[in-house]
Formats: structure tokens, sequence, C-alpha cells
């Protein structure tokens, strides 16, 4: 059964067609921007045709409970059995700004492939970027990301550690570029002109295979994630990243406070190049400090493996 998100008859069609496949029930994995309609409201026929018991793992909580985004997030909880949030702090707002029963709501953590640790040195010289000082951050673009920050941070970097490259891979957000194509990645590229930059920054362009993405991940030695939003309540590349024990910088959004927590990576103010290129900096000069936190980003990632996560939804 394919489902054309922009057709809300599909919705019902699929939920009937659902209900009669033997399945005993259904996981919605919910996030804005993949399901049709305002708000991505055709859900709600999806939801009303089900005959089966639901769960919904919610990917993003809206800042204010009263917008038409929560409103409608909020018909999808009512008609759930059970919801799945992937930090604490998510569990802890459905309860005090939507009223969700606290029993109704289960955290488990983002899932991620079970990985080997590896020197990052190995995984350079595949890629043809030994003896350089990587930082990097794999996602579908979009300005939320603010990679103008990492590359401001970069022309400071590269005051200190001219070697440094940082590799921003991915393709624009398909929403995105429908919308208004590469506005946005040709405003970085002008950045990096008047920061005299070129050849510190590398755009990688394409969609990734999960192979490919987890060879770049290991080739990376600082991942950064500088995002806008303080209120991001999961990132699926900040868990990778987690998961292959690569020591991670991050604005203080709400997965990356809770993730990063307890000596697992560093935080950096918002909109803060100045400390971003301080930390990394640092802690590339001081491998010590750095691998100790590794090695407690990827321990913790074991608990976040899809085994894992999948006997905590089995039970």
């Amino acid at each position: 059964m394919v489902l054309n998100d922009q057709k809300q008859a599909d919705y019902s069609k699929t939920a009937e067609w659902i209900n009669h496949s033997g399945a005993d029930l259904v996981s919605l994995q919910h996030e804005f921007g993949l399901f049709g309609g305002q708000s991505g409201d055709y859900i709600l026929p999806f939801i009303e045709a089900l005959t089966l018991p639901l769960v919904t793992t919610i990917h993003s909580l809206p800042d204010e409970p009263r917008s038409s985004h929560a409103l409608m997030l909020s018909q999808i909880i009512a008609k759930s059995q059970a919801v799945t949030v992937m930090i604490n702090q998510s569990r802890q707002k459905l309860v005090k700004d939507y009223g969700i029963p606290t029993q109704k709501i289960v955290v488990i953590p983002h899932g991620i492939p079970d990985l080997t640790y590896d020197v990052t040195d190995k995984y350079k010289r595949k890629k043809k970027l030994a003896n350089r000082l990587i930082l990097g951050n794999i996602n579908l673009i979009t300005q939320s990301k603010g990679i103008e920050y990492s590359l401001k941070a970069v022309s400071i970097i590269k005051k200190y550690i001219p070697q440094v490259l940082y590799l921003v891979i991915g393709k624009t957000h398909p929403v995105i570029f429908q919308r208004e194509g590469e506005i946005y990645r040709q405003s970085l590229k002008k950045i990096i002109k008047q920061l005299d930059i070129k050849a510190n920054v590398k755009f990688i362009n394409q969609y990734l295979s999960l192979d490919e993405l987890i060879l770049w991940l290991r080739a990376i030695d600082i991942y950064v994630t500088p995002y806008l939003s303080p209120q991001q309540s999961a990132s699926g590349a900040l868990s990778y990243a987690l998961g292959v024990g690569k020591f991670c910088v991050s604005t203080p959004y709400l997965y990356a406070k809770e993730v990063l927590s307890h000596n697992r990576g560093a935080l950096v103010p918002f909109r803060n190049s100045q400390v971003m290129a301080q930390k990394i900096i640092y802690y590339w000069q001081n491998p010590k400090q750095r691998q100790v936190i590794e090695k407690n980003a990827y321990s913790y990632g074991r608990l976040m493996t899809w085994p894992n996560v999948a006997l905590r939804y089995f039970n």
C-alpha cells in the first residue's frame, strides 16, 4: 500500500487496508511536515478509520501548546493508547503543558544501529582526509540547522588550526527545496567566500545510504549540531554520532541538553560562534579529555541500539 501524503482520501483507505492486514497494532511515527493538510491534519482521517490499537511516537513538540500544530497533535494523542517520546523533558512537557496522564507516556530512546567503537584516523585515511581536524554534520539542510554559525566558528578555528575542514553533508530538505530551491545553501556559500574559508569547507550534496552515513560519521573528529530551535526534542543525526562515540559540540536544544549531559558532550550558547570555536580548539588540543567524553558518549549510545529500543517497545 502506497500513501500519497497530499491526497486526503488515501489516509482512510490506508487505515482500512491496515485494519485487514493481520497487524496487531499500529505504530505511528509523528513528525510535522510528513503528512499533508494544514498542520498535517490529513493524518486524522487515518486515525479515525483505525480499528487497531494506536501507539504514537512524537518526534517534535510545538513550543506553544495552544498553537494549531499542538491542537492537532493533542487530537492524535487522545486517540492513542500510548505515546512514546525520546527524552524525559518531552514527557514532562506533555504532562505539564498538554495535560497528558503520566502513565500514558513512555520514554524510549531514539533508535540507532549497533556499531563498534573504532578509531577515526583509519576512516579519515580512507576518505583522504588524514592529518586534518574534521568537523561535520549530516542533515537534510534547512535554516534551522544554524550552519552559518559553524562556518563563522571555522573562520576562528582556522587561525589556530589551519588544517581544519568542515563537512556539510546532506541534501536540502525536499520540502524547503520545493518551496525556495537552494537559497539557504547559496547564502552559506556567500558566507564562505566572505570569510575566506573555501579551503576549509566541503559540501557533500547528496542523500546517503546507511553504510555511507556511518563511514562519513566515523571520519569526523568532532560532530557539531548548531541548531537554532531551543525546543527541538529529537535528533537522529546527534543520536547516530553518539552511537559511534563521537565527541559532539552542540547548542543546548532540549534533546542535546539531555543526551549530552553527564560529560557526554559539550554545549555552547545559541548563535555563538566564538564559544563554539573555543570549545572545539580546547578539546582538539586536549585529546585525553576528549577521549573520556567520546567513551561516555559511546556507552550511552548502547542504550539506543535498535535491538534495545525494540525490546523497550515490546515491553
